[in-house]
Formats: structure tokens, C-alpha cells, sequence
């Protein structure tokens, strides 16, 4: 089966059924000497899209690949919850949190991997190689074993053992790397370019671009076939924030929007290459990352140009939140709305908290929730702390309460 792909950068397009990575015209080698990817490649053009705007979106009518392994691995398919304890705080009526912390490894990143596994099968490798710092190695660990795939997967060390723990659970083969998820990634790159298999690497596999983008279908056919008005996501290296952007540019391309919702970046203090590239007004490369959001800890982003790109044509903008700001969200939608997520995805809801006043409040806004908590406990630990036993009598626990709650 071909697929069309044009490059974000040249703009030319080629059409294979082979794997393709990066445009083999103005693009041979992973990485520019700036260290930002060139020639990435996105899949244009997916046949058999619905065209009658009204209807909703057939979601596999807009993928490069039929999915013919959803009923084992289904991906998406995820809530959009109406938080009304939130909506009446914000003052925010149309307000919306996406939750795809209950996607089948807890991640958004499942989108991408089905899709992936999907191009393994349709070529007939059996092995998928990726870097990940937890969530998209845990997701494509999970779809491999659903799909019959092996899955060899370069971490940096320092990634948080839950997500790790997870991917080894599934059957992945867990190579931990002394450095950084950068360090990872070029050697997953040099592994699959020595070794074969598929290459799942967010960014570099442009497939993974085209499997996010299924969050945007999902919300606008949950919002009765219209786009939101802003969108909040949590982002590290674009390709999330990428996705959702090509999601809503597939639906206006096919007619079944009439305007571009507003995308807004939201980015760690400390890990805010694509924002401070906004400021700065060129691609930005920092020189380390500190943050609690491991997920958006990226010095480099894969997809920065492709981020910045889409930032651009869609009118959005960048936010950036501490690491208190984002202790703070995840404590407020855990009591607020009853979602337990990871640091990266409470940045999202952090960020629209610190980007509010720019925004109407009769307009329609959705937060990407994109991972959830239970991969990263050791987080929410500096939230809360257990209290000591109590006695096992009546008189015991109500002083318990009334000492440790002010419950009489």
C-alpha cells in the first residue's frame, strides 16, 4: 500500500511503500549541526475522507493505514469530560478536559503507537525499536504485545521506574542509557539504521504525527461536529502538539470546519525550547532541562519546526508554567474534578489557569489530559502524606478526624 508524503521543509512530496523517515531530498542525515531535525517528513492525502460538513468524522477514512488491529489494541475512544466544579471556579461554561489518561498504557501516546504497529504489520517487520522517557515506550510495549511485535526500547536511566516497570511488564527488551533522552534517541536511530525493524520514534516515524492527530477528530465529533475555540496542550518535543494541529487542519481541509482553532504550547519553565524559540524568533536549543513534568523534559525537540510551523498558521501561542504552578494543577483536577495525572499533563491545565485572561470565557476550551498519575507516583508523593494509624475504636478515629481534618 503507498502512502503520500510531503516535507515540512522542501515541500516536495513522494509516494512509497516502503518506510520513509525524512525527505530524501533536502534531508540524509537524522539531525541539522544546529541539532534540530531537517527534511521531516508528514503524510498527506489519505483517501476516502468524509466530505459533507454536518457528519461526523470517520476517523480511519483519515489515516495513511486501515486499522486493522483496533479491536486488540483500541486506541482513542477516550472521554471528554465536563468538569463542573472547574467550569463554575473559571467561569468557564464551555470548558472541557480531554482524558485520554485512560487510553490502554494510560497515554495519549497510544494513538501513535497503534498506527505504527500498523505500518510493522503492513511491511512485515516484526520489530519496533523506539527512545522514549516512559510514556511512548510504555504505549508501544503495550501495543507490541497486543500486536505480536517485538519492541526494543532506549531509555535515558533517570526515567521514572513506574514507566519503565510498565514497559518491562508488556515484554519489551528495556535498554537504559547513561544520559539523556537525546542520548537515547540518536542511539535508537543508529540501532534500526545498523539492525533493521521499524523506527517508532516520535518526530522521526512521521506515522506517529498521523496517529495523535486522532485526539482532534475525537473532539470535534464529541463537540457535535464543531472544532473548540483554544486548545491547551502539554508540550516537550511538538509531536503531540503537532498531531492535534494536523487533526484540525485535516477536518478544515475536508470542509468540515470552517476556522482554525487557536493551539496554544504549553511548555515547562524548564524544558521551554519551543517557547523561548517563539520568543526569540528562531529554533532554539537549550542546553538542559530541569523539571517535575518528565514527559516535556526535552532539550532538544524532535518536532520543534514542525511545532513552530503549526504555531504560526493556527494563531496560537506559548505558555509557560513552573514547577510549583504544575504541583499546584495536578492538585486541582485530582480534587476538583477526580483525574489523577502526571506532572506533564497537569502543565496543560496549569497553563490555561496562567493564560485565561486571554481568553473569552463564552468561548468553548480544551485541555489535553495526556498521561495518567499512577506512571509517575513518586510525584504526587510531594503532594500528599499519609497519616499514622489510629486505634481501632469509635472515640480513636473521631479524634483522628477532628486532629488530622478538623472533622467533628
Amino acid at each position: 500500500m503507498k502512502v503520500r508524503y510531503a516535507c515540512v521543509d522542501c515541500g516536495r512530496t513522494l509516494e512509497s511503500s516502503e518506510v520513509v523517515y525524512l525527505c530524501p531530498h533536502c534531508a540524509r542525515e537524522p539531525a541539522d549541526p544546529s541539532g534540530f531535525p531537517k527534511g521531516y517528513l508528514s503524510v498527506a492525502g489519505p483517501a476516502g475522507r468524509s466530505s459533507a460538513p454536518g457528519r461526523e468524522a470517520d476517523l480511519p477514512s483519515f489515516l495513511p493505514l486501515p486499522l486493522t488491529r483496533w479491536s486488540s489494541f483500541p486506541a482513542g475512544a477516550t472521554p471528554l469530560v465536563a468538569p463542573e466544579a472547574l467550569r463554575t471556579r473559571t467561569g468557564f461554561a464551555a470548558l472541557w478536559l480531554k482524558n485520554d489518561t485512560v487510553s490502554m498504557s494510560g497515554s495519549l501516546k497510544d494513538r501513535a503507537s497503534i498506527l505504527v504497529a500498523e505500518q510493522a504489520l503492513a511491511l512485515g517487520e516484526t520489530r519496533v525499536v523506539l527512545a522514549s522517557t516512559g510514556n511512548a515506550g510504555a504505549s508501544m510495549a503495550c501495543a507490541g504485545a497486543a500486536c505480536g511485535l517485538q519492541v526494543i526500547l532506549f531509555v535515558p536511566a533517570s526515567a521514572p521506574r513506574a514507566k519503565l516497570l510498565q514497559s518491562l511488564l508488556f515484554g519489551a527488551r528495556v535498554v537504559p542509557v547513561k544520559g539523556t533522552y537525546d542520548d537515547a534517541f540518536e542511539l535508537s536511530i543508529a540501532y534500526t539504521s545498523r539492525f533493521g525493524g521499524i523506527n517508532r520514534n516520535t518526530a522521526y516515524n512521521p506515522f506517529t504525527v498521523e496517529g495523535k492527530k486522532t485526539v482532534s477528530l475525537e473532539i470535534y465529533n464529541q463537540l457535535d461536529c464543531r472544532a473548540p475555540d483554544t486548545v491547551y496542550v502539554p508540550t516537550g518535543d511538538g509531536v503531540i502538539f503537532s498531531g492535534a494541529c494536523k487533526g484540525f487542519a485535516d477536518l478544515h481541509e475536508a470542509g468540515l470546519i470552517d476556522r482554525l482553532p487557536s493551539m496554544i504550547v504549553v511548555q515547562a519553565e524548564g524544558s521551554n525550547a519551543i517557547a523561548r524559540s517563539v520568543r526569540e524568533g528562531r529554533q532554539t536549543v537549550i542546553s538542559g532541562t530541569s523539571t517535575i513534568a518528565d514527559s516535556l523534559s526535552v532539550r532538544r525537540p524532535a518536532a520543534g519546526a514542525m511545532a513552530l510551523g503549526y504555531l504560526s498558521r493556527f494563531k496560537g501561542r506559548a505558555v509557560e508554567v513552573s514547577d510549583k504552578e504544575i504541583q499546584a494543577a495536578q492538585a486541582e483536577l485530582a480534587r476538583s474534578a477526580g483525574l489523577f495525572v502526571e506532572p506533564s499533563s497537569a502543565a496543560a491545565w496549569a497553563g490555561f489557569l496562567k493564560d485565561r485572561p486571554n481568553v473569552d470565557s463564552r468561548s468553548r476550551v480544551v485541555v489535553l489530559l495526556t498521561g495518567t498519575g499512577f506512571k509517575d507516583t513518586a510525584a504526587a508523593e510531594t503532594l500528599v502524606s499519609m497519616p499514622g494509624p489510629c486505634e481501632p475504636d469509635l472515640q480513636s478515629a473521631a479524634r483522628f478526624l477532628s486532629e488530622q481534618y478538623g472533622i467533628r
